[in-house]
């Protein structure tokens, strides 16, 4: 079975969907051969570096809310998460640009290693509070992982090295008509869009292995929690 899943590593919604589709497919009564993709969507791909404002600040500004309306609104989203077993610290994230991140993400997977990295990158972001648009913090990180370092580098160094990969998930998104993630493919048949409860992702899980059919279903039939490049929802 094939998995392909855009999101963006600075998307809590995308964290916590992947997160419910990992738990549907442990538990699972049928021993199920995965393969995941991760493919890349930017939130705002005009985004500039971190700024200093934190998150808090910075959704107040963006929606014209109090700091305090701005905290609450975080705190249901780290709820959420917090019953899937993550941690999310919002008082400290640094929001920025994920170009970078996602490039590397592409070099990761031509490591055989872009799980990892995807994990490594969101709860550096959503627990540890590292800025993922600071080059220096990235080579830091994938340093840990025990990436080339010479390769990130370079990486690095030059936009243009694995640039043409990401922006061909983004224009295949397009295609697709996402306009938020999480968003899942299921053998190229199924669609699941946001954080949807791990109800659902049984529930594709299930169609999937029977091959009912052979066309791209979208099975919510309601709007799971996404991200957008506006907001998180």
């Amino acid at each position: 079975m094939q998995i392909e899943i855009w999101s963006d590593f600075v998307c809590p919604f995308c964290y916590i969907g992947k997160t419910r589709l990992e738990q549907a497919l442990e538990r699972f009564p049928q021993k199920l051969d995965v393969s995941i993709q991760y493919k890349s969507f930017e939130l705002d791909p005009n985004a500039a570096k971190y700024s200093g404002k934190n998150i808090h600040e910075s959704l107040a500004a963006k929606y014209n809310m109090t700091i305090d309306q701005a905290k609450q609104a975080n705190q249901q989203i780290g709820e959420q998460a917090k019953a899937l077993g993550l941690d999310f610290v919002f008082d400290t994230m640094k929001p920025g640009n994920t170009f970078d991140a996602h490039r590397l993400s592409k070099y990761a997977a031509t490591q055989g290693r872009e799980a990892e990295y995807v994990d490594t990158m969101l709860y550096h972001y959503f627990t540890l509070s590292k800025d993922l648009s600071d080059k220096e913090t990235l080579q830091s990180i994938t340093d840990e992982l025990g990436f080339d370092q010479q390769e990130v580098q370079r990486i690095l160094n030059d936009e243009t090295i694995h640039a043409d990969a990401v922006r061909l998930d983004e224009a295949e998104a397009q295609q697709l008509e996402v306009t938020g993630v999480p968003f899942f493919v299921l053998n190229k048949k199924y669609a699941i869009s946001g954080a949807q409860p791990i109800e659902t992702f049984m529930q594709a899980l299930e169609k999937v292995a029977e091959e009912e059919n052979n066309q791209l279903e979208n099975l919510n039939l309601q709007q799971g929690s996404f991200c957008d490049g506006d907001h998180c929802k």
